[in-house]
């Protein structure tokens, strides 16, 4: 094949990019795209005191939850948290840290696992109460901690994981009195 031959070939290839780009800035020149316009669909404003909710119910004080409590109950809800700790005594901390014998353990105390500066800083023990706010809503009883959990919202079930964590201890922390 001489030159020719190769100069032929090229021009050819060449001819037929230009005519690809070519042809893609006249598509542009001759038809021009629509905005996408408003997305989703508009809901109505809601009104003021049309199906107002009514106020949440509230909840029995610890105490009396506690009285009722059942300990079975609370272990099979305290799986949601096996995930990130362990419940055995001279357990290893996972992501949090082992909760045997929690209940009048110092805040942010459990040797080897490192707490966020907040939870060192809210000082005290564990009490039953401060368990209880503290799974209700872990980022707002503790502003600033590190433990990614929504909470439990249920009252009843929180009474469950607390009765469950007092049989987890060499010396069970009496529940307060209703």
């Amino acid at each position: 094949m001489d030159s020719f031959e190769l100069n032929k070939v090229a021009g050819a290839v060449l001819g037929a990019l230009l005519l690809a780009m070519g042809t893609g800035f006249v598509a542009e020149l001759i038809y021009k795209p629509k905005p996408a316009g408003d997305r989703g669909y508009a809901l109505p404003a809601a009104e003021e005191n049309a199906g107002a909710a009514a106020p949440a119910a509230k909840e029995e004080p610890l105490p009396v939850r506690l009285a009722s409590a059942d300990a079975t109950k609370g272990q099979a809800a305290a799986k949601k948290c096996m995930a990130c700790h362990s419940f055995e005594k001279g357990g290893p901390n996972k992501v949090g840290p082992d909760l045997y014998g929690v209940v009048e353990r110092p805040k942010g105390s459990h040797e080897g696992f490192g707490y966020s500066a907040a939870m060192k800083a809210k000082g005290g023990n564990w009490t039953y109460e401060d368990l209880d706010h503290f799974l209700h809503a872990p980022k707002q009883y503790v502003q600033g901690t590190i433990m990614a959990f929504a909470g439990v919202p249920s009252g009843a079930e929180r009474a469950d994981i607390l009765a469950y964590l007092k049989t987890l201890s060499d010396k069970p922390v009496d529940f307060p009195k209703p």
